[in-house]
């Protein structure tokens, strides 16, 4: 049975879930975040490491810091 308008309103004001503050965060962690979540999916753009197609931890760690030294030498700057 799907609830109708009025019934869902009623539920949601009973459940608190009707406005409210919005929840405080912390910008500079945010940022960070931000950055770490963005780093790790330019390393998950290399299908490789995406996949775990190197089976063994050795060479997927191979792959990583092959994947890492190609992002910095991409981020330095052109003479």
């Amino acid at each position: 049975m799907i609830p109708e308008k009025a019934d869902q309103k009623a539920n949601r004001k009973k459940r608190g879930s009707l406005g409210g503050r919005p929840v405080s965060h912390d910008a500079t962690l945010y940022k960070d975040r931000n950055t770490v979540e963005r780093s790790i999916n330019k390393i998950k753009e290399w299908r490789g490491l995406a996949t775990r197609y190197d089976k063994t931890p050795e060479s997927y760690a191979a792959g990583l810091h092959l994947r890492g030294s190609i992002l910095w030498l991409r981020s330095l700057p052109t003479p």
